[in-house]
């Protein structure tokens, strides 16, 4: 298992030093809020504090090396000692110019900046195990379980605000290590807005409301969006949403090992144009997820790269009317052998509250 990580070392005088907090979690299987991750082309090493120690032998990948420090960079230079390396590489992308510093002073190694590095490991995640598609199953189930019961709140002279603490309290409930991100509960005219952010507004009758939410299980995430109206949804309201439907349908039916991930925007995109709603699409059509909330692949009309089975990546055309109302419409989709299997179990026709 460890092989994509120690093939990505050339040369055996090369080490790669691994700070960011998503790579070391993924190279390991273990998080914690310090410490590193070192390759060589033979071995993986992962460097904890005292903290950490007796978890991350107990919980960490078996194939590698658990070294409990004292001081990092003592460790990390009997580690380069043991394997003669020479020159080591870091995550240009998750390294701050003072901590690059730091590591020149401190390693008795030349250490080089990997502008590529990041890049490299965001490929390799981008294919997920089982192990990894059943944890993000997980907090999809618990969003989904969140979602459901705070449905029971949307109600006339309710706030946001309100809902979205209800929607956060009741993931935690059902064992969510923390929110995906910042939920989007909003309504009214505030679903124009594709990143809206929940104030004290509250619900009135012949609103849409937007549900942008997702939970954190062991590390991988979830993503869904759903909208609603309340009370009562105009014929325009109506027709919004069933062009959104329509465009996200089309776009999973795209869904396959070997198609090009441009495919998936495309359709989605080209049905919104159809109706006159292209400018009010600004966003693309869908991102991976994974230990990250977007990952690779992004699913926009310029990348040509071919989708791969399990891969993870959601499905989420939208039309936004500025001043007036948007729908979203959102899941996680994995490619399978022949097509792609849906993540969520919550049904996207229209619901009226």
């Amino acid at each position: 298992m460890l092989d994509k990580f120690t093939n990505l070392i050339e040369d055996k005088s090369h080490a790669l030093f691994i700070s960011s907090d998503v790579n070391r979690k993924y190279i390991s299987s273990f998080r914690s809020s310090a410490g590193a991750v070192i390759v060589t082309s033979d071995c993986v090493y992962l460097l904890v504090d005292f903290r950490y120690g007796e978890a991350a032998k107990n919980n960490s990948n078996r194939e590698i090396t658990v070294v409990v420090y004292n001081n990092l960079y003592d460790s990390v230079n009997e580690i380069l000692q043991r394997h003669n390396i020479k020159t080591v590489f870091i995550e240009e992308q998750s390294v701050t110019l003072e901590f690059k510093n730091i590591l020149k002073e401190k390693l008795n190694a030349e250490v080089r900046s990997d502008f590529k590095l990041s890049k490299k490991l965001q490929n390799i995640r981008v294919v997920k195990t089982p192990d990894e598609i059943a944890k993000i199953e997980t907090a999809q189930k618990i969003t989904e379980k969140a979602y459901l019961e705070t449905l029971n709140f949307i109600k006339e002279g309710v706030s946001e605000k309100k809902i979205c603490a209800e929607f956060l309290y009741r993931i935690y409930l059902y064992g969510a290590e923390k929110p995906a991100f910042d939920p989007i509960t909003i309504c009214g005219k505030n679903t124009s807005k594709p990143h809206g952010v929940p104030t004290e507004n509250t619900v009135k009758a012949g609103d849409f409301f937007t549900f942008d939410i997702g939970a954190v299980y062991d590390g991988y995430h979830s993503d869904m969006t759903r909208t609603v109206a309340v009370g009562y949804a105009t014929d325009k309201m109506r027709e919004v949403y069933n062009i959104v439907l329509t465009a996200h349908n089309l776009a999973k039916e795209k869904i396959k090992p070997d198609e090009s991930i441009s495919a998936v925007d495309i359709s989605a995109r080209n049905h919104i144009e159809k109706f006159g709603y292209g400018s009010c699409f600004g966003h693309t059509t869908g991102h991976g997820v994974g230990l990250e909330i977007h990952e690779l692949p992004t699913v926009y009309r310029t990348n040509n790269n071919s989708l791969k089975e399990n891969m993870i990546i959601t499905v989420e055309p939208g039309i936004y009317i500025e001043n007036n109302f948007g729908v979203r419409i959102e899941d996680m989709y994995r490619v399978t052998q022949n097509g792609s299997e849906s993540l969520a179990n919550i049904d996207k026709d229209l619901i009226i509250l």
